[in-house]
């Protein structure tokens, strides 16, 4: 299931596509302020983010501009400014596409569906001698296949998008199995078997905390 981050400081417009979202089988995370959206991206993992660009706290650019300091997740922006300067701004900083408003749902819908269909069909991730790629669920390592099991492929790509950055353990258990209150003996024994599958992972521990797929110095 996807799972999308709503930023949006209008709290009608905020409801009213959060409950189009969840009617068409998308996870949704709502933030009504800059503050509260890059929390929330710090805390979780998400596969689009739809960003107004005036926010209280912290404005929509200087949002995406710390967004793209540590992830190239895909960007939609939603905003009632249609200037050209601000359009230029947005692209420069790798967004998905620039909707203005008021939007039909209907056609946004579509709009979320292309770019969910495009960031799978075209991307993989590839961590110094691994290569995960998201458009049929492989993953390589020094050029040979490896077979995962789901829940195994699932921690492997979660991690490697947020790759040299560390993902809590409460962060993992959050996105693959839908809650965070599960006994974390479960968790570490499948990274056990990602590590026994492919020797020589990068996958770091993070004592206390989580994991690390790749290291960064």
């Amino acid at each position: 299931m996807y799972k999308i981050l709503v930023v949006e400081d209008d709290a009608t417009i905020n409801q009213v596509i959060c409950e189009f979202l969840k009617e068409h089988g998308y996870q949704v995370k709502a933030a009504v302020d800059g503050k509260e959206a890059l929390n929330y991206f710090e805390q979780d993992c998400f596969d689009l983010i739809l960003l107004d660009i005036m926010l209280p706290t912290v404005s929509g650019l200087d949002v995406l501009k710390e967004i793209r300091k540590t992830s190239q997740v895909p960007v939609m922006m939603l905003t009632a400014l249609d200037d050209e300067y601000t359009q230029l701004v947005s692209f420069n900083h790798l967004i998905s596409d620039y909707v203005t408003k008021p939007f039909s749902p209907l056609i946004l819908m579509k709009r979320i569906e292309n770019i969910l269909r495009s960031s799978i069909t075209y991307s993989e991730i590839i961590i110094d001698d691994l290569r995960v790629s998201l458009e049929d669920c492989t993953v390589y390592w020094k050029g040979e296949k490896i077979s995962p099991t789901k829940t195994e492929y699932e921690l492997i790509e979660t991690l490697a998008k947020r790759k040299y950055h560390l993902v809590t353990r409460e962060q993992l258990m959050d996105v693959i199995w839908g809650y965070s209150e599960l006994d974390t003996r479960v968790l570490d024994n499948h990274i056990k078997n990602i590590r026994k599958k492919i020797p020589g992972i990068p996958l770091v521990t993070i004592t206390g905390m989580g994991y690390q797929l790749g290291r960064d110095d």
